[in-house]
């Protein structure tokens, strides 16, 4: 009797020991969870903070850019009213054209070269397939395609490109 009373209380002893053994480990875990947790959050803070400020008795050698410019818009009036084909027969295109530039001198430059700003756009615009120009990839094309040419234009006339974009500001195709 005394022999099953010692291995009774072994075994209790045991499973005692096993379940402390089992919540030691789960607090183990939760520990190791929770640092996990509170070093990932620290690390993750320390990578999206702004750097910090440099001091006013360090030389800092970052170069600041001016901010550009502000956009000048210059509208090219009167509207162009273009022939374009369409499977052999005429069908016009009206167009009300934009140009974007930061530089006065290049809206000097537009003035002054009128003449051949309408021959380009002429060229270009006059040149397009009607069923083409329809879809919205035809008419950012043709946007793109007047754009390269004017800054060719502007490139060979006054050496830089000058303008910046070219906007519809009224497309109408009959």
């Amino acid at each position: 009797m005394a022999a099953e009373d010692d291995q009774q209380n072994n075994e209790n002893d045991a499973a005692a020991s096993g379940g402390k053994k089992k919540l030691i480990m789960l607090v183990l875990v939760a520990l190791v969870l929770i640092g996990a947790s509170v070093g990932g959050t620290i690390a993750v803070l320390k990578m999206t903070q702004p750097p910090a400020p440099v001091a006013e008795g360090e030389a800092a050698e970052e170069v600041v850019e001016a901010p550009p410019r502000p956009a000048i818009y210059y509208p090219l009036k009167p509207e162009y009213i273009l022939n374009i084909d369409a499977r052999g027969r005429r069908r016009y295109l009206r167009l009300d054209l934009t140009v974007m530039t930061r530089e006065e001198d290049v809206i000097a430059a537009i003035e002054l070269h009128r003449p051949s700003v309408d021959h380009v756009v002429n060229l270009v615009a006059g040149g397009q397939i009607f069923e083409e120009v329809q879809t919205a990839e035809g008419k950012e094309f043709l946007r793109l395609q007047l754009l390269q040419e004017l800054q060719a234009l502007f490139e060979q006339e006054i050496g830089k490109p000058g303008i910046e974009q070219v906007l519809f500001t009224n497309f109408v195709m009959q």
